[in-house]
């Protein structure tokens, strides 16, 4: 399995953990979404596993070599000792389900009834706890209070202050930072090495210091959206072309990645708009950014139509050109 970049306090933190003997059974892993926390899981997941094994590996580092035992049942999804609670796919829509629900928690019952296949230790992934249904957070509070002999449990969350008091009580909490633009870059280099140079800056500008951000950045070429918001924010878009134009690629059904991303860019491009402008620029700015975060926070809750919501959000970035004249 692949070593990721930028968190190497974290793992320092888990190895020495390990080393300890008293590695705690609950560990929560918290930070802002897309830094690494559920590759982060995975990793360490792996190599737990691995050194429970009859046949462990000879070095300490976390990532493991492909042609690994362990590494290769969990690539294939088969590993007995591992269990990952995640949302689940629609197998007929293609799309995630809202929570990680009650039944599958309790299909840990099950697990927790034996013992380990391939070694003395067991693990749970749950990517992310925050989708945790209520009565699934309650169901995984039992475990946590109560738990099963051999078992480590390693929480992904992206706002812990959300989480039930108890459960959080129960974890040892591990956290993870924004990425710094060098680490930013490094990534890049790694997993998207056809980048142009402005490119590349524009991504990790919008990314923020998260990598997992970054490659869906660069998946619904947010680089792209931002050219055309620039467009029209530029030429005012007088006569609805680009707003139109825009609208009409980002309805389309194979589109849904670039809608979402275009729904977080375009509030993000107006505010960053505005901190250009003084006087009624700046006003008619605010009050473009405040409409069209308002419409974006609803649009995918309200299933509201994607050509409409696409055309009025980009009405308010036509506004901030029709302001500068």
């Amino acid at each position: 399995m692949t070593a990721i970049l930028g968190h190497d306090a974290q793992f320092d933190a888990m190895r020495a953990a390990i080393d300890s003997g008293r590695m705690h059974h609950a560990w929560l892993l918290h930070g802002p979404k897309g830094v690494g926390k559920g590759s982060f899981a995975q990793i360490v997941a792996a190599r737990l596993l691995a050194e429970a094994s009859a046949t462990p590996p000879a070095d300490t580092s976390f990532a493991l070599d492909e042609n690994n035992s362990t590494a290769r049942l969990i690539a294939a999804g088969s590993h007995p000792d591992l269990v990952t609670l995640a949302r689940l796919e629609n197998e007929k829509t293609g799309n995630l389900a809202r929570n990680i629900t009650v039944d599958q928690v309790r299909t840990l019952k099950g697990v927790f009834s034996g013992t380990p296949s391939q070694g003395d230790r067991r693990v749970v992934v749950v990517d992310s706890i925050d989708d945790m249904e209520r009565g699934a957070a309650n169901a995984l509070l039992k475990s946590l209070e109560e738990p099963p002999a051999s078992t480590t449990f390693l929480l992904v969350s992206h706002a812990p202050g959300r989480l039930l008091p108890t459960i959080r009580s129960r974890c040892r909490s591990l956290a993870f930072a924004r990425l710094g633009d060098d680490v930013m870059t490094a990534v890049l280099a790694e997993h998207a090495a056809h980048l142009d140079d402005m490119t590349r800056a524009v991504v990790i500008a919008v990314a923020g210091g998260a990598p997992g951000a970054a490659l869906s950045v660069i998946e619904a070429d947010v680089p792209g959206i931002d050219a055309a918001l620039r467009e029209i924010a530029t030429t005012g878009d007088p006569h609805n072309v680009l707003r139109l134009d825009l609208a009409g690629k980002l309805a389309l059904k194979a589109a849904l990645p670039r809608y979402e991303a275009f729904l977080r860019r375009a509030p993000a491009f107006i505010a960053a708009q505005a901190r250009t402008r003084t006087g009624r620029e700046l006003a008619t700015a605010i009050d473009a950014w405040e409409k069209a975060r308002q419409l974006a926070d609803v649009a995918i809750p309200q299933s509201l139509p994607q050509e409409s919501v696409v055309f009025e959000i980009a009405g308010r970035v036509a506004s901030l050109g029709a302001a500068a004249r």
